[in-house]
């Protein structure tokens, strides 16, 4: 009771208005007894009204100030012991709120720029610190134990606090002064708001879409250049063409959070420009750095991006963050380039290298196909061919290629050329050369402790890039619009080694490689691809040989028709399978080819647009998808954790079952559905 009388004793607004009432109460009484008796006239009364009232207010004035002195003196007594006396002629007047409080929060003194800071003639005396901002005094002081302080607000105002504990004889009190950040967040704000934003735009496809119809150049470029302009008109930004369907855009910060809500619409509407008869689309990629630094390390980190779009098969935006890559768009398929001028550019730069190194190793994926075994192959020829020591990481068990094997064992290069990964390890020099084949993932290669110890790395592959190099490679090959790795490194031994050098073994390999990714020439297929399988029939390769490998046994069919006898359409267009065997019992490798075959027999259903097979090896669930051309599967397995190709991609899930993997397979394709 006592302390509660004590606190409003304590409040200004308190004991005026006891003084106020105390005073009006005697002003009633006198008038009163007045008026009983001696009735006065209407001067007389109106002269005693305005005394009375003046009187009032004089006493109310008097009675007020001597009372706040009191207690502002008893405040001073009571804080000077805390303060000192330089301190209480600082602390008042400092121009940033101050707030004594004891060590509950409590507040005992508040300086006037608190109060002005507030807007409020209400006391805070007795009030907790709780109670002006969204922190407690805890909070305070745990932050203030580091130089930054901390961040909160009060009355709708950004502030830093720092706290500052103290003691006097019989307690401890908290001092704290509160920072305005208003002004410096709003700069901050602004001058994020404002930063510039470097990108690179890139028309992926006109050369090769008017290769037949130059006539129409000018004019379908004259319609994406309008569409570009009206673009950065729409965000105020700036737009420049430096090279031919090559153009630098910078803009403002402020906008990218609104382009990324419409999935950068502008693909859409580029898209819509159509070319020929067959009314082709014409395709840009984007490559945009929203980091911070210089104009030329953001000039550094767009090209990045462009490159990172390009090599996943353009028709998106890539934009390069601080941490991380994001990814947009991607709908349609790369077209494949018309010349082989890269091509022979590569060669050259891949021989030179091979030809100063000391050693070469070269490597493909874990779980080796076609594909990725005859990549190796023809990179070791070509490093043969520069007279460089070379071994070919792989799994020598691996049921999947022990037919290759037989390809190879009349080439007595090829007796000691295969080695493990431990092996591997042994053979790396400071100047080792690593070609890695099929494949741009480190969780997929083969030998993935290889490639951490080696500097000095190339990468061929056909599969769109999902991340960037931990360590920076000295060529990146990288073409999804070629149907295969084969297919790539076919053209580079075709322009490094005179007609007839190729063994016919190893020529084999390499058409089974392309024969694989494009199921015989029938899909993914370009003038380039058709180009490779007729070099390598020039240099002896044979069809019918070739078709041993694609042979199945009884046990492989049952496999496969264990996956198709349990099949699902989801969204009524999606064909998921997994197999018929209970989630106790695994699968062997056997039946991940199975699976994949299955996808590939799941595209002839009607209505069937894309092709899912699930398979458990193990703790490992790997799952193989397919298209037929209208949905991107690599997207959609990109978040799983896997990569691939625009038809064609897969995974593998460690330690979870195949139902969590069913449900995480169905999420990918929901959020695919609903953001394209």
């Amino acid at each position: 009771m006592l302390t509660k009388l004590k606190d409003k004793l304590h409040n200004k607004t308190f004991i005026k208005h006891t003084v106020s009432i105390f005073v009006a109460v005697l002003f009633i009484i006198g008038f009163s007894v007045t008026v009983h008796h001696s009735p006065p006239n209407p001067v007389e009364k109106g002269l005693f009204f305005s005394g009375a009232y003046i009187t009032t207010l004089i006493i109310i004035a008097v009675v007020w100030n001597i009372v706040e002195k009191r207690i502002a003196t008893k405040k001073g007594i009571e804080i000077e012991p805390l303060l000192g006396n330089m301190t209480l002629e600082v602390l008042p007047k400092l121009y940033m709120p101050v707030i004594i409080s004891d060590m509950n929060g409590k507040i005992i003194w508040f300086n006037k720029s608190f109060v002005s800071a507030s807007g409020s003639k209400n006391s805070f005396f007795g009030k907790n610190i709780d109670q002006i901002c969204v922190n407690t005094l805890d909070d305070i002081i745990h932050a203030s134990n580091t130089e930054e302080g901390l961040d909160t607000t009060a009355f709708n105002q950004f502030y830093k606090v720092k706290a500052y504990p103290v003691k006097t004889a019989s307690k401890e009190y908290c001092i704290t002064i509160w920072n305005n950040q208003n002004e410096l967040n709003n700069a901050y704000k602004t001058l994020k708001e404002e930063n510039t934003i470097v990108s690179f735009i890139m028309i992926d496809n006109l050369d090769e879409l008017l290769q037949h119809i130059q006539d129409k150049y000018r004019e379908v470029s004259n319609d994406v250049a309008t569409i570009l302009n009206e673009w950065a008109e729409s965000v105020n930004g700036i737009l420049k063409e430096f090279q031919r369907d090559k153009y630098i855009f910078l803009f403002s910060e402020k906008y990218i959070d609104e382009l990324i809500s419409t999935k950068f619409a502008i693909l859409d509407k580029i898209r819509d420009v159509r070319i020929g008869s067959g009314r082709l689309p014409v395709t840009i990629s984007i490559g945009i750095a929203d980091t911070n630094g210089t104009l030329d390390e953001k000039e550094r980190d767009a090209q990045a991006a462009l490159d990172m779009a390009l090599q996943r098969g353009g028709d998106q935006v890539v934009i390069k963050t601080a941490n991380d890559m994001d990814f947009y768009g991607g709908r349609t398929q790369s077209v494949q380039k018309r010349t082989k001028v890269r091509s022979r550019v590569t060669a050259n730069e891949l021989i030179a290298l091979m030809a100063e190194s000391s050693n070469v190793l070269i490597m493909g994926h874990i779980n080796p196909d076609f594909d990725s075994f005859g990549s190796c192959v023809g990179m070791a020829r070509m490093a043969m061919f520069c007279g460089t020591p070379v071994n070919i990481i792989v799994d020598t068990e691996d049921k999947n290629i022990l037919k290759c094997f037989d390809f190879l064992k009349e080439l007595d290069e090829y007796s000691h050329m295969f080695v493990g990964a431990h092996e591997a390890l042994d053979l790396i020099n400071h100047d080792t050369l690593l070609c890695i084949c099929d494949v741009n993932n480190q969780k997929q290669f083969a030998a993935p402790e290889v490639a951490e110890n080696v500097e000095r790395t190339v990468y061929v592959d056909h599969h769109r890039k999902t991340a960037e190099f931990k360590i920076k490679p000295l060529i990146a090959y990288i073409e999804p619009s070629a149907s295969s790795t084969c297919e790539l490194v076919a053209e580079f031994l075709e322009q490094t080694l005179s007609a007839g050098l190729l063994p016919h073994e190893e020529a084999n390999l390499l058409l089974a490689g392309i024969m694989l990714d494009t199921k015989n020439f029938a899909k993914n297929t370009g003038v380039r691809t058709f180009s490779a399988g007729f070099y390598l029939q020039n240099e002896g390769a044979n069809q019918k040989k070739i078709q041993n490998l694609f042979k199945s046994d009884l046990e492989d069919l049952k496999r496969e028709a264990k996956f198709q006898a349990n099949v699902k359409i989801y969204r009524g267009m999606f064909a998921i399978t997994t197999n018929t065997l209970k989630e106790s019992n695994v699968s062997d490798a056997a039946d991940r080819i199975a699976a994949a075959k299955s996808a590939d027999k799941l595209l002839t259903v009607d209505g069937v647009v894309a092709s899912f097979a699930i398979c458990k090896i193990e703790n490992t669930v790997h799952i193989s998808a397919r298209s037929n051309g209208s949905v991107n599967v690599q997207v959609i397995i990109e978040k799983l954790g896997g990569g691939g190709h625009f038809d064609m991609a897969a995974t593998q899930l460690k330690d979870i079952s195949v139902n969590q993997a069913l449900s995480m397979l169905k999420e990918a394709i929901d959020d695919y559905v609903e953001n394209t």
